[in-house]
Parts: C-alpha cells; structure tokens; sequence
C-alpha cells in the first residue's frame, strides 16, 4: 500500500511559477514508476508527466513539454513537478500517481491512467491571466 500527498498548488499569475510535491509513504517508493496528471472543471484527467523508477526516465505531454519538469528524490519519497511559464490553460487539480513496475520491466513509466496503482488526492493549480 502506497499513500500520495500532493502540496504546493495554489493561485499564480500567468508567466509564473509553482513547484509541485507528492510524499509517498513505504518503504518502496523506488519500485514505483511516478506520474503527474490533471483534471480541469468538466473536463477528463489528462497525462502531464511521468519519470522512471530511478529517474533516468522522463516523459510529457506535449503541452508542458519544455515548461514542466518532473524529478524524484527515492531518498526522501519525494516526486515534483517544477511548472514555470504557467498558462491560464494550466488550471486543473494535479494528482500524483505511483505505478509498480518491477526492474527491469519496459516501458519504464506509463502516459495511460490506467496503469497506475495509487493516487493522491490532488492539489489546486489556478493560473490567473
């Protein structure tokens, strides 16, 4: 059993930036492939980012690639999501997600919800422009 706390959202003005956390409790956090998704109001989740077990491996969503960066500390069980440039269109609650993948298993991490094993609770992100 996995438990994800998201912290760091809140309210930035458009250009500005937020740094994003997810603590995971256990003692396996490194086993887990981690990912970052978002559901804006009347909208379906959307993948946003995810990063490999190790960290070696990283991958985003077209629409915050070269704005967002995802980074994990196994030491601490600690995932982030560094967002700069923020747009209006980035307003949504982000969730973290953690995605057992056992070594050595390909593809590293997973763009699809469904593979994810443990969610947070999300944490508000609201962009004013």
């Amino acid at each position: 059993q996995v438990q994800l706390v998201e912290s760091g959202g809140g309210l930035v003005q458009a250009g500005g930036s937020l740094r994003l956390s997810c603590a995971a409790s256990g003692r396996t956090f490194s086993t887990y492939a981690m990912g970052w998704f978002r559901q804006a109001p009347g909208q379906a989740r959307e993948f946003v980012a995810a990063i490999s077990r190790s960290g070696g491996s990283t991958g985003y969503a077209d629409s915050v690639k070269g704005r967002f960066t995802i980074s994990r500390d196994n030491a601490k069980n600690t995932v982030f999501l560094q967002m700069n440039s923020l747009k209006p269109e980035d307003t949504a609650v982000y969730y973290c997600a953690a995605d057992y993948r056992p070594a050595g298993y390909s593809p590293y991490y997973s763009s699809g919800e469904s593979e994810y094993d443990y969610w947070g609770q999300g944490t508000q992100v609201t962009v004013s422009s």
